[in-house]
């Protein structure tokens, strides 16, 4: 008898699991001669943001170019930083005939749960050559402090 692998199920969204579906479908349905499923479609996007640990700050760095820091609102509620904002499409006067266009714009939001161990009163954000760069200190490390025990 021949047994069938189980799956687990698992809590992340399938996005996560596959992140470039879609982006392939959008390229696939892009080069079409027309749009039927573009009605009143929003158009959105993701800008690419990097996370990492530097000279004892958390930096998130987001990739929004063709943006101006008035685009752009960072949000903090609770321990969760939202980056949201939207890119807009300029008005095209030229009469060309496009072959492909793989510039994105449109409204984005993105989210991020902060650790506790972050000094959210110290955040700050810089924007520049279209990279947003925010800036999280880490709170200083708790030392363990010894209690000494009394005796009666």
């Amino acid at each position: 008898m021949r047994l069938t692998p189980v799956l687990r199920r698992t809590d992340a969204a399938p996005s996560s699991t596959f992140p470039n579906v879609p982006r392939i479908f959008d390229e696939f349905f892009r080069d079409w001669p027309f749009h039927a499923l573009d009605f009143d479609r929003t158009e959105t996007w993701r800008p690419a943001v990097d996370v990492l640990e530097k000279d004892g700050n958390l930096v998130l760095r987001a990739e929004v170019p063709g943006m101006s820091e008035k685009d752009i609102e960072l949000k903090l509620e609770g321990n969760v930083l939202t980056l949201q904002g939207e890119r807009k499409q300029e008005a095209e006067n030229d009469n060309g005939n496009y072959y492909r266009k793989e510039t994105s714009y449109g409204k984005f939001s993105r989210s991020f749960t902060l650790p506790d161990t972050v000094d959210i009163d110290k955040i700050k954000a810089e924007y520049r050559n279209g990279v947003l760069t925010v800036t999280i200190p880490q709170k200083p490390e708790v030392q363990p402090r010894a209690i000494p025990v009394s005796t009666h």
